[in-house]
């Protein structure tokens, strides 16, 4: 562990992995300040499209970035963390298919990573956070103390977010149209020029195909409690 601050932990992956529901238990576990980046980008991305702007425009992406204010707001689990966009409340609206299919593409874009990982590692400037995203653990917190790379097989993530949709209502969405669009987001994250989805060199490996969310917490916070 780092002397100069509280240790980090960072989790990576790719979508549908159950990254953020595991990030905000073991925050709770350990007393850590839950950081969720992808939220961050959700946010970024709704304020975007709710603006009538191309999500490759990047000239009149830019001036949105100079005022951005992001709020993420600790709220009880099962909730979704609280997000607040120039003091927009937008916890139920970043969560939206056009908002899920759109934000790879303004993640990619390195205006925006170079604005929002600031805004990140301001976060851990005093650590004791556990985060995640897509590359913390490689470019947002490189010497985090502890790093997980954690994944499922294409067909469990789709099975998962098939079954959320469902609890939320939505119809006329299939696990084979799911299937497709998670392979696709997982190719556009590790394909990207910017900070591509990848596995730290140092970060332990979880695959969760076929374990509980409990089963991944309690292994995560076994490691942190080894260091």
């Amino acid at each position: 562990m780092s002397n100069s601050r509280f240790p980090i932990i960072a989790i990576d992956g790719p979508a549908g992995a159950g990254k953020s529901t595991v990030t905000r238990l073991i925050a709770e576990t350990l007393g850590l300040v839950y950081l969720d980046t992808g939220a961050m980008y959700r946010a970024l991305t709704w304020l975007i499209l709710q603006s009538n702007i191309a999500v490759d425009d990047i000239n009149k992406i830019s001036p949105l970035l100079e005022n951005l204010e992001i709020e993420l707001i600790p709220t009880p689990i099962p909730q979704p963390m609280g997000v607040k966009v120039n003091g927009k409340d937008v916890t139920e609206t970043i969560r939206t298919l056009e908002v899920t299919n759109n934000v790879s593409a303004v993640s990619a874009l390195a205006v925006v990573r170079e604005k929002l990982v600031r805004q990140q590692q301001r976060y851990g400037n005093k650590g004791g956070i556990v985060a995640e995203g897509r590359d913390i653990g490689t470019n947002v917190f490189p010497n985090a103390e502890l790093k997980i790379f954690l994944t499922a097989s294409v067909g469990e993530r789709a099975r998962r977010r098939l079954e959320e949709l469902h609890e939320k209502g939505v119809e006329g969405v299939n696990l084979e149209l799911i299937k497709r669009e998670i392979q696709e987001r997982d190719d556009r994250d590790s394909n990207r020029t910017i900070a591509p989805l990848r596995q730290a060199e140092d970060a332990i490996l979880v695959n969760t195909d076929g374990l509980s969310i409990e089963d991944v917490v309690s292994k995560i916070v076994s490691f942190y409690r080894q260091l």
